[in-house]
């Protein structure tokens, strides 16, 4: 790696098998932070105050459901590990920005109330992903691009037959 090697912030953590729901829960809080799974109960974001307390929020949940949870600041060993993580957490944003693309692309060809309604809700879509964008790709301006065509300012009047 160039530069500075870059700290990560890791949650190691262990829920009981029985009941499922905290086990549920906590993957879905983590997921929404868009965390970097290095194995089965280890994640990792890039460390700052911000991912930091958010995982210890979550450590904290880990706990009162009656599991185990540490939280580590860290850096890998190797590069390679790290670039095999940068590029994990890039595709899983990726993909999520592709399925916003897809769907501002459908909505293009509706009705203003209908397309309004699709815009509203992938402005909220886009700024959730944002939230756990911490690699940017290239497929997020496209999916911004594609929003942001579906406001009434930026559509013209197609013939409609």
């Amino acid at each position: 790696m160039n530069g500075p090697e870059r700290q990560w912030v890791l949650l190691s953590y262990r829920l009981p098998r029985e009941p499922s729901t905290p086990r549920i829960t906590v993957w879905r809080k983590l997921k929404r932070l868009g965390v970097g799974q290095i194995s089965d109960g280890l994640v990792a974001l890039p460390a700052g105050a911000r991912t930091q307390e958010q995982l210890e929020w979550i450590a904290e949940e880990v706990t009162d459901f009656g599991g185990t949870a540490t939280v580590w600041i860290a850096h890998p060993a190797a590069a390679g590990h790290e670039q095999q993580l940068v590029q994990d957490m890039t595709q899983a944003r990726a993909a999520e920005y592709q399925q916003i693309l897809a769907q501002a692309e459908d909505a293009r060809d509706t009705d203003d109330a209908e397309r309004r309604r699709v815009l509203a809700k992938l402005r909220a879509e886009l700024r959730r992903i944002q939230r756990r964008d911490y690699f940017p790709p290239p497929d997020r301006h496209g999916a911004e691009r594609a929003v942001e065509a579906l406001h009434p300012a930026n559509t013209t009047e197609e013939s409609t037959s």
